[in-house]
């Protein structure tokens, strides 16, 4: 693997020391021969790590003194001088997990002294759902108000999607507007757009909730999902896969099943003839509802069957069967997501990166984990 230029890797970790907060305004830089002994490269190499930093508007170079943090970052600002990022998030305000991650991204945005636009609502659990006609107009709202920076969550669940989701973020990237994925990438897995995206490893969360089933001796697995899902789903779902055959179980045809989990046809599918020890769901809100269907078709969950979710939301532990599931870790995904907001913002020139943070298993009574073996 090609390695990357050397004043790159300095100026990328200089950049993140910025961003940590290890340099202030007040205090001096280190000096060119400080940096040239301390990353053993020559003194050309050091001063263009510098000069980039100085070109991107975050260094400043004062006569007879040394290198400091730039006073004003070169980047745009709104009209009272606060840089101002954007939130496009079509699930906010319905989906538990979007709620956290914007309410910690506007927390932190204050704390850094951004604005931050929610798009017509005032808080996290103001929205209703956002159309893809809705967030275009959002989309165009936000470039003819130049913000610095847009957090976007791609649309699922409709047809068209994936070309809504390219439409969207083409016009920010013309723009010149730095674009975050959320949770999600545009495309299905496992194929990758050219946008950071942070979220959970899906793949290793799918693997965990799959091997777990298979450990508590449950042989025959079954995945349910709504249609036109996010690539997320499909990642659970093929590290579920991977799992069963690691552990050399059985993988049939109809391992997928796609559809309405509150449908009672549904249910038999899953439940008729005992055709499955197991079911995994794609979240937890697809399970919570096939829990319900299974309890009005008299299959009693873990005793007839197990079932586990993914996402661990508030919800989880207060269903009939408390619910085995994965948990998302949204402060950290917001926290994540932000910073590499801000390293976007300073090197526009930075690779696509998928920051990816590690899935936490919580085991409770739906998987079959707390009864007693069957005799």
């Amino acid at each position: 693997m090609k390695l990357p230029p050397l004043h790159l890797k300095i100026q990328q970790e200089l950049l993140s020391e910025i961003l940590a907060g290890k340099h202030d305004h007040a205090a001096r830089l280190p000096s060119e021969a400080q940096l040239v002994k301390r990353f053993g490269v020559s003194r050309p190499t050091v001063a263009r790590a510098l000069q980039e930093l100085k070109l991107q508007g975050l260094l400043e170079r004062r006569a007879g003194s040394g290198t400091y943090l730039s006073r004003e970052r070169g980047v745009a600002r709104g009209a009272r001088g606060v840089l101002q990022l954007g939130l496009i998030v079509p699930g906010l305000g319905q989906v538990e997990i979007f709620d956290v991650i914007c309410g910690e991204l506007a927390s932190l945005a204050r704390v850094h002294e951004f604005g931050m636009h929610w798009g017509g609502s005032t808080g996290p659990m103001a929205g209703t759902g956002m159309s893809i006609v809705e967030a275009e107009e959002l989309c165009e709202r936000y470039i003819g108000n130049g913000v610095s920076g847009v957090f976007f969550a791609p649309f699922e669940h409709t047809g068209d999607n994936e070309a809504a989701n390219r439409r969207i973020t083409e016009r920010l990237s013309n723009a010149g507007i730095p674009v975050v994925l959320l949770d999600r990438d545009l495309c299905p897995f496992p194929k990758r757009s050219n946008f950071d995206i942070v979220g959970i490893d899906n793949f290793a969360g799918g693997y965990l909730l799959a091997e777990h089933l298979l450990k508590l001796g449950h042989k025959r697995l079954a995945f349910v999902a709504r249609p036109f899902s996010a690539g997320t789903v499909e990642a659970r779902q093929s590290g579920a896969r991977a799992a069963i055959l690691a552990h050399r179980g059985a993988l049939g045809q109809d391992f997928v099943h796609e559809g309405d989990p509150g449908d009672a046809k549904m249910g038999r599918s899953l439940s008729a003839g005992r055709p499955y020890d197991a079911v995994i769901c794609a979240n937890d809100h697809t399970a919570a509802q096939l829990l319900q269907t299974l309890t009005r078709l008299g299959v009693r969950v873990p005793g007839d069957l197990r079932l586990v979710g993914f996402d661990d939301v508030r919800f989880a532990t207060l269903l009939t069967v408390p619910l085995t599931t994965i948990q998302q870790p949204c402060r950290d995904i917001a926290l994540t997501a932000f910073y590499a907001m801000r390293e976007r913002m300073a090197v526009p020139s930075l690779p696509a990166r998928s920051l990816l943070l590690t899935p936490r298993l919580m085991v409770r009574e739906s998987c079959g984990a707390y009864s007693p073996p069957t005799k």
